[in-house]
């Protein structure tokens, strides 16, 4: 009888949460402090109706309250992992990055501060042991991000303060988990208390923690293109993966598991969405939120119903060892966030962190479900004196009790008095111009409709009138806070284009026009460049957009394989690689133009959008390039890789007309099904990229010269007996100016430059250089570097004559060919000459 009551008891619960939570917005007060305050009055009910000789008729569901089937161990088991993984998956973690330093230190430096402070100031009064003292410690380290952040979205707290929060929160529960486990093993006999070891094995949980759950989130990763089109698979494999990494890492390998479960998430947050379509990851994180909140609410409520049990011996002992608890936990965090965060951003180690910021973090420093669950888990050890036990619970339970009442009534009013609910300067500023650019829209909307509709143009006019009143009543800009710099118009307006840009390159991978890697690699940029042009404006996102379509150093390595060890398959895949990544970033680059001139001028200014447009061009104009050397090193295969983006586009669009055509009603499900088959097919056979031969066989690179493509079999593979093939990779220092010529160059595949005093020529396929020198005798009058990889016959000195005596038509040629570009270098010679005479 007890397992159905249980469920029914649970289900109960899940619909007091939900009603909580209007109650809560209704009240004005957070979710977390109505659920605490619901669960203690549950916990008194059910033990009043227990114990009470007034009635028996609610024993057995009482006592399911009273007495819940779930130990500690268990609460955590189910409901630690789900909630650690999906905050993982919510969190900007690039932008967390920004602040690494100091949420390290407030998730792991700021628990041992707190733990040292807590248990050193009980010891003298507890009347026991300096371990129990700090084991107490530990548990009151950890704190709830829960009832804070929710307080931060309703009055629109700064989003750092958000993130800054939500970081902490989520490591420093790995902390002071790992943390108890070590105090609680000394407490009770199991391990060594010394403090060098009790540091190591800190150390060892957390870098344990730390690789299982990189591999499994890499495992997942690996995982979740093989279920691309289905949703259901994909959230099945992430709901297992939190509970697999935990049980592994806590049980099998004695690390952290809730280590494990984060670093599992963040791989997952980093690479997961170019890994599944935008729709499914939207569904993915839409279902992990409705778990979370079932998960959160139901721990906490189930925690809460705990206390009037823990609370039940509470004396007037533990009311003044709960004010030095109160005062400790206090002063330890201030000591960490106006002593430590400072001087890390004196040393130049992090972010400032203002003092507004550092005053709502220290008084946002509540506590919730997961003290209470561990407090659980020393009353039900029989290891642990009963003494200790009692001072654990009661201590632990007030203090959980006392920051949600005290801290979490008056974190809103706090955040208004340091003025943190208000807009920056900037937005400030720009809030008329985003009210009047809307109102604009709204009204011309409005218009159109009521000429669409039918409705009358007085009816149509008071609504406008209305937007209108709205608009010059809403509160303004005020004059010093217009004045805000072009520069910050600039970097608001590039992290905006970078967001549309990420935009583009999730809607080519939602219609497939995009593979899962390429759109990997450029979001991975595309968040570079973003977070680079928060931190450095213009200069920096510049700088990040040179580097995005710099070689990867895998290249080089790549390389080294093909000319070395004549592998050729791993630098044909990154080449293939970069032309598919510079393909799609110059489409996306197209719209963002378009983006720039339709939307941002009318929000930043006719000035700003034009910097902006000057710094889009410049970015296109070096991707072109990139692209074309590409283009010129590799024409057959960047002719393949064009036609299977068409094919895919067209794929998209007929899959679009085919489901059109079914809501509309005009087809049935099963011709529907069988048309959506083929074009499944389709897009699978289109899905398969042409393999790029980096054609490094002398005699088919030498027939693939225009100048030899007539000779006969036989000639070529005696001339190409004579040829030395080179690999050149992009920048490569081909030829000198001044220095002898001892070789001439044919370009089997590649681009490369000759730099003159006067011009610069690009040179592709099929054409030769160097052999100027060689027929007059004369040195070299150029500089020649490669533009990208290139494909390179080498001819010496001596070879190059023999060929040249023994084919007067291939003489008369190349001769041909240096005499016109002689011609070209001496008109341009004589050109600037011109230029440079004065006037008279």
């Amino acid at each position: 009888m007890q397992a159905p009551l249980f469920i029914a008891a649970i289900a109960g619960l899940l619909v007091l949460i939900s009603l909580i939570q209007p109650l809560a917005q209704r009240l004005k007060v957070t979710s977390s402090v109505l659920l605490a305050l619901v669960g203690v009055a549950i916990g008194l009910l059910a033990a009043w109706l227990l114990y009470t000789p007034r009635t028996n008729a609610f024993n057995e569901i009482a006592d399911v309250f009273v007495n819940l089937p779930l130990d500690s161990q268990g609460i955590l088991n189910i409901f630690l992992p789900v909630l650690l993984f999906q905050t993982t998956l919510t969190l900007d973690v690039r932008r967390m990055a920004e602040d690494g330093v100091v949420i390290f230190v407030m998730a792991v430096v700021a628990v041992l501060v707190a733990t040292a402070f807590i248990g050193l100031a009980l010891a003298p009064f507890a009347g026991l042991s300096l371990i129990a003292c700090l084991l107490l410690g530990a548990i009151v380290a950890t704190t709830d991000p829960v009832a804070v952040v929710s307080i931060f979205r309703d009055i629109g707290a700064p989003a750092r303060l958000g993130r800054l929060v939500e970081g902490e929160s989520l490591l420093n529960d790995a902390a002071a988990i790992a943390l108890f486990v070590i105090l609680l093993g000394a407490l009770t006999g199991q391990q060594s208390a010394d403090l060098a070891s009790g540091l190591s094995l800190f150390l060892w949980k957390f870098a344990g923690g730390i690789a299982i759950g990189y591999i499994a989130g890499q495992a997942l990763v690996h995982l979740l293109p093989l279920v691309r089109d289905f949703r259901l698979a994909q959230v099945t494999l992430s709901f297992a993966l939190p509970y697999l990494v935990y049980v592994s890492a806590e049980y099998l390998a004695g690390v952290s598991g809730v280590v494990g479960v984060v670093m599992a998430g963040i791989v997952i947050n980093l690479t997961g969405p170019s890994r599944v379509t935008p729709d499914g990851w939207t569904y993915l994180n839409d279902v992990w939120e409705q778990i979370a909140f079932w998960a959160s609410s139901l721990i906490f409520m189930l925690a809460s119903i705990l206390i009037p049990k823990l609370l039940v011996d509470i004396g007037l002992d533990d009311l003044l060892l709960l004010a030095i608890v109160i005062v400790a936990a206090l002063v330890a965090r201030a000591v960490v966030l106006f002593g430590l965060l400072p001087l890390l951003s004196l040393l130049r180690l992090s972010q400032p962190v203002s003092f507004p910021f550092m005053t709502v973090m220290l008084w946002g420093g509540m506590r919730g479900a997961i003290t209470l669950t561990l407090a659980l888990g020393v009353t039900e050890n029989d290891a642990i004196d009963p003494e200790v036990q009692q001072f654990v619970a009661v201590l632990a339970t007030g203090f959980v009790l006392f920051t949600l009442l005290v801290y979490g009534t008056t974190l809103k009013p706090l955040i208004k008095l340091l003025g943190l609910d208000r807009l920056s300067p900037l937005d400030s500023a720009m809030r008329s111009q985003v009210l009047e650019l809307a109102g604009s829209n709204v009204r011309d909307g409005v218009a159109q409709a009521a000429q669409e509709y039918r409705i009358a143009g007085p009816v149509a006019e008071r609504v406008q009138a209305d937007y209108r009143k709205r608009l010059a009543d809403a509160p303004g800009a005020t004059p010093a806070e217009v004045d805000i710099l072009d520069r910050d118009r600039i970097t608001v307006g590039l992290v905006s284009i970078s967001n549309r840009e990420r935009e583009i390159v999730l809607r080519h991978l939602r219609q497939r026009t995009a593979s899962i890697h390429t759109a990997e690699t450029l979001l991975a940029k595309i968040g570079n460049i973003a977070d680079r042009a928060r931190a450095g404006g213009r200069i920096e996102y510049n700088r990040a957009a040179r580097d995005a379509l710099a070689f990867p150093r895998t290249m080089r390595i790549a390389q080294w394989c093909q000319r070395r060890l004549k592998y050729e398959g791993w630098l044909a895949r990154l080449l293939a690689d970069r032309y598919e990544m510079l393909l799609l970033s110059r489409i996306g680059l197209d719209e963002l133009t378009t983006f720039n001139r339709k939307r941002i001028s009318g929000l930043l200014g006719e000035r700003v959008a034009e910097i902006l447009n000057e710094i889009l061009l410049n970015r296109h104009e070096a991707t072109t390039t990139a692209l074309e050397a590409l283009r010129l090193q590799y024409p057959d295969y960047a002719d393949s890789l064009d036609q299977r983006f068409l094919q895919r586009a067209a794929l998209r669009l007929e899959e679009d007309a085919y489901r059109g055509l079914l809501s509309q009603n005009l087809i049935g499900e099963e011709l529907y099904s069988s048309l959506a088959k083929a074009v499944q097919e389709a897009r699978a056979r289109a899905e398969a990229r042409p393999k790029l031969d980096m054609g490094m066989r002398t005699v088919e690179l030498t027939a693939q010269l225009p100048m030899f493509q007539d000779l006969p079999r036989e000639r070529i593979e005696k001339i190409a007996h004579l040829m030395r093939p080179r690999f050149a990779v992009p920048g490569d220092h081909l030829i000198a100016q001044g220095e002898r010529g001892d070789a001439a160059y044919f370009i089997s595949s590649g681009a490369v430059e000759v730099v003159t005093e006067t011009q610069r020529i690009r040179l592709g396929r099929g054409n030769v250089f160097g052999e100027i020198a060689l027929l007059t005798g004369e040195p070299r009058t150029a500089d020649v570097h490669a533009l990208g990889y290139c494909n390179l016959l080498v001819l010496s000195r001596a070879d190059f004559k023999q060929l040249m005596d023994k084919d007067p038509d291939l003489q008369r040629h190349i001769a041909a060919t240096a005499r016109q570009r002689q011609a070209m270098n001496a008109e341009a010679t004589s050109a600037e000459q011109e230029e440079q005479q004065p006037l008279s």
